[in-house]
C-alpha cells in the first residue's frame, strides 16, 4: 500500500454506512484496525472512507466472508499454500483474488486452484476490453462483462433441426 494511494467516494450515503458498519463489526469481532476505519472529507460533497487495514482477521468473521465493495484490506495469516487458497476459496462469493508471490510456479499453481472469476498477480486489475469479467459462485450474474464473452448475455441460443424431403 502506498500511502499515496487515493480512492474515490462510496458510491452512495447508504453505501457508505453499510462500510462503516462492516468496520464497526470487525472491531467487535476481534479485527485490529491497523490503519483507517474512519469516514474522511465529510464536508466534500462525497461518501469517503478511508483507506483501511485489519489485522488479526479469521476467516469466520464477516469482513472475510463478504463483498464489501470499500476501501478495506483484511489480513489473514497462513502457513502453507494449501491453507491459503482453502481460507481464500472458503467463501459463497468469487469475484477477484490477487496473489503476491516472486514465485512464477506458485503464482499459477495458487492462480488456477482459486475460485474467483478474476486473478491478479502482483497488482489489482480488472484486465482490459479484451479480457471477460465476471465472478464464481455468488458474485455477480451468470455471463461476463467486456470481451467477446458479454455478447452472450444478450443472447438466447436455440437449435433448430429439420428433415427436408418427403416425409
Amino acid at each position: 500500500l502506498k500511502l499515496t494511494s487515493r480512492c474515490g467516494s462510496m458510491i452512495s450515503p447508504q453505501h457508505c454506512k453499510k462500510v462503516l458498519g462492516y468496520i464497526e463489526q470487525t472491531i467487535q469481532e476481534g479485527g485490529k484496525c491497523i490503519l483507517g476505519g474512519t469516514r474522511i472529507l465529510k464536508g466534500s460533497g462525497g461518501d469517503f472512507v478511508g483507506l483501511t487495514i485489519f489485522d488479526e482477521v479469521t476467516n469466520d468473521m464477516t469482513l472475510a466472508k463478504e463483498e464489501v465493495f470499500g476501501p478495506i484490506l483484511a489480513v489473514i495469516e497462513f502457513d502453507t499454500e494449501q491453507e491459503a487458497v482453502a481460507l481464500a476459496n472458503d467463501t459463497q462469493y468469487g469475484l477477484a483474488a490477487s496473489v503476491y508471490t516472486t514465485n512464477l510456479n506458485r503464482a499459477l499453481r495458487v492462480s488456477r486452484k482459486l475460485r474467483a472469476g478474476n486473478v491478479s498477480v502482483n497488482c489489482y486489475a480488472e484486465g482490459d476490453d479484451t479480457t471477460p469479467f465476471g465472478g464464481y459462485k455468488q458474485s455477480g450474474f451468470v455471463g461476463r462483462d467486456k470481451s467477446i464473452f458479454a455478447h452472450e448475455q444478450y443472447q438466447e441460443i436455440k437449435t433448430i433441426w429439420y428433415e427436408i424431403g418427403d416425409a
